[in-house]
């Protein structure tokens, strides 16, 4: 067996709550699924996953589903130039 060793991080208290109880849903303890973690980063020579700023959060997420849904609205008004929309919107503003 390989000699082992102590590691100390510091976590937020609920996230650590969180995941110990995911872990444990899937079988195993924190300890494990910290090793699994090193083990595919140490293998694939990488995180083993991808870190980004691009995904949005959840504002971001329902303001695109409401314009997806605006856009299929054959209801829902239409501009031929974004001059047009700030026209109208300036007009109401004066209003």
């Amino acid at each position: 067996m390989a000699e082992t060793t102590n590691l100390s991080i510091r976590m937020d208290k609920e996230l650590k709550e969180q995941a110990e109880q995911l872990f444990s849903e899937l079988g195993m303890n924190m300890t494990t699924a910290f090793n699994i973690f090193v083990r595919q980063a140490v293998r694939q020579g990488k995180i083993p996953f991808e870190i980004s700023l691009n995904v949005p959060n959840a504002e971001t997420i329902a303001a695109m589903e409401e314009a997806d849904k605006i856009s299929r609205d054959p209801k829902a008004k239409r501009y031929s130039s974004f001059e047009e929309l700030v026209a109208e919107v300036q007009n109401e503003v004066e209003k």
